[in-house]
């Protein structure tokens, strides 16, 4: 089986605008929730969010932008960013045999809530003529194809929360299985919009302002927690096969050693204990490892309260009298629930985490639940830290689980 490394990283979310900010903000659990800007925020009963700071125009033409939705905008940063880490040049002639795996949410939801507000709002006649290649889903991925000249498959994947680790680990199987050399993967989410707010707060599954520290609202693990934040960005990386990578010259971050993928069938919002289990099970089993192999998991731990017990449980199941000795983490507590993007955005944390020895916490864990005892690494992350192999969990409504496993170079 061809071995599949991670070559490149990029990333552009609420805890900062590439690799290195991104993860020196994790380990120093500095949180990017905040009180949302967003002119319609004031409409809104939860108002806080994982907002990114940024400016289109500073990276795009306005002839480019009119064809870019904000998650387009972000999938192509994080690309770009990803693509020059790994030093892949423009005249590059195996592009022939690079594809293109992203996963998305909504897509391009700011472009669709527009249009509806022209037409049954502002009863205008007529919509941008841009809304169509703006909004579709596969739109973020189709740039990136164009952009970078990456003509293998180009492939879109939408299934909710955990779109993104289904895009890399089926980029991963692709290479595996020889259908392609290289894969730029990942995916993007850009949902804090006034509809897709007030959805979200129907549902009731966000957390409350923290009166306090509005950076302190999203608590996984906390007997106080009070449900997700909502964020946006992106989240790519670079993968290649060993020999490939090692024609080219090219360094490696770790190795996509496994991946596990399970619906539940079961229930559209609660989550399975056994179907995570499961997929937890497959990804180890994939990766030929044990689960006493694993030192470190990035819990897809979202802060509601049923959630956050059942994987606790999924995790004691599946890892035994080693789930004792594993360090787990939420990185939401920091960034916020990037929906689409978040399963990319927490695989690249875990695997910063294997390169550089070093955990990020589970920020603003004071209180804990007493159902969730694992070691969550409260507050501080920790430096020093040896790793041999790491687990990344997204599990999302619908019931599709994704589990990728990183492990490290030797």
């Amino acid at each position: 089986m061809r071995r599949v490394l991670v070559t490149g990283i990029g990333v552009i979310c609420p805890v900062g605008g590439n690799r290195d900010e991104f993860f020196a903000n994790l380990l120093a659990g500095k949180s990017g929730i905040r009180r949302l800007s967003l002119e319609f925020a004031s409409r809104l009963a939860i108002r806080i969010g994982g907002e990114v700071e940024f400016d289109p125009a500073a990276h795009f033409a306005r002839p480019k932008l009119a064809l870019l939705d904000r998650f387009s905008q972000f999938a192509l940063v994080a690309a770009g960013q990803a693509i020059s880490d790994a030093g892949i040049g423009d005249d590059d002639t195996r592009k022939d045999r690079a594809g293109v795996y992203l996963g998305t949410g909504l897509g391009g939801a700011r472009t669709m809530e527009a249009g509806y507000a022209d037409i049954f709002l502002e009863a205008k006649d007529r919509v941008s003529p841009y809304t169509v290649v703006r909004g579709m889903n596969n739109a973020a991925a189709a740039h990136v194809s164009i952009d970078f000249g990456l003509r293998g498959p180009n492939l879109t994947f939408s299934t909710a929360c955990s779109s993104s680790a289904v895009a890399i680990g089926e980029a991963c199987r692709a290479i595996r299985h020889g259908y392609v050399d290289l894969a730029v993967a990942g995916g993007a989410e850009a949902l804090l919009t006034l509809g897709v707010m007030r959805a979200w707060e129907a549902l009731r599954t966000l957390a409350a302002e923290d009166p306090e520290d509005p950076a302190a609202s999203c608590r996984p693990f906390s007997l106080d927690r009070s449900g997700l934040v909502l964020g946006e960005g992106a989240g790519v990386v670079v993968l290649e096969t060993a020999e490939h990578a090692r024609a080219r010259g090219a360094k490696a971050y770790a190795e996509l050693a496994g991946y596990g993928s399970t619906s539940d069938a079961d229930h559209l919002t609660r989550p399975s204990q056994r179907g995570q289990a499961a997929a937890m099970r497959l990804a180890l089993a994939d990766a030929r490892l044990a689960a006493g192999d694993i030192g470190y998991v990035n819990a897809h731990g979202t802060a509601t309260l049923a959630g956050d017990r059942i994987e606790v449980a999924a995790i004691k199941d599946v890892f035994g009298a080693h789930a004792r000795r594993l360090a787990v983490s939420s990185t939401k507590s920091m960034h916020g629930h990037l929906m689409g993007a978040t399963g990319a955005v927490e695989f690249i944390a875990s695997v910063l985490a294997l390169y550089h020895g070093a955990l990020p916490p589970t920020a603003n864990l004071r209180v804990p639940d007493p159902e969730c005892d694992l070691d969550f690494v409260p507050e501080t992350g920790r430096r020093g830290v040896e790793l041999c192999a790491v687990m990344s969990n997204s599990f999302a409504f619908g019931g599709s689980n994704a589990v990728l496993i990183a492990s490290k170079l030797s």
